[in-house]
C-alpha cells in the first residue's frame, strides 16, 4: 500500500480542530493506532497583499503568529479527500498543505 506523510501549519489556536479533521478523514492510522500526528511549534510570517482577504492580520502589514506544523501518515486513496477537508477546515484563505509520498512504509 502507498502511503504519503502530510504536513500542514495552522494557528495553534486551530491546531486540534485540524487534528480533529485528520483523524476523522482517515489520516494518523497506523497499524493498531489512530490519531497519530507530530507537531512542532513556531512563528508564522506573512504580509497580505492587496486582493487578500485575512483571516488573521490586515492588508499590506507583515504578520507574525505562532503556528503548528502538523505531520501525519495518510494512505494514497485518501489523500485528495484528506487535503479537501483540510483546506475546508482551515481557517487561512490560503493554507499550506504538502504532501509527500514515502517509501518501504509498513503500516500493516
Amino acid at each position: 500500500m502507498k502511503y504519503y506523510k502530510l504536513v500542514v501549519y495552522v494557528p495553534s489556536s486551530d491546531a486540534d480542530k485540524i487534528r480533529e479533521v485528520l483523524a476523522q478523514t482517515g489520516a494518523g492510522h497506523i497499524g493498531n493506532y489512530d490519531n497519530c500526528t507530530f507537531s512542532v511549534k513556531g512563528t508564522g510570517r506573512f504580509r497580505p497583499l492587496k486582493g487578500a482577504n485575512p483571516a488573521v492580520g490586515t492588508v499590506g502589514s507583515l504578520e507574525q503568529i505562532e503556528e503548528e506544523r502538523i505531520e501525519t501518515i495518510v494512505r494514497a486513496e485518501d489523500l485528495e479527500e484528506v487535503v479537501f477537508q483540510v483546506r475546508k477546515a482551515h481557517p487561512y484563505e490560503e493554507p499550506i498543505v504538502d504532501s509527500y509520498e514515502l517509501q518501504n512504509v509498513d503500516s500493516r
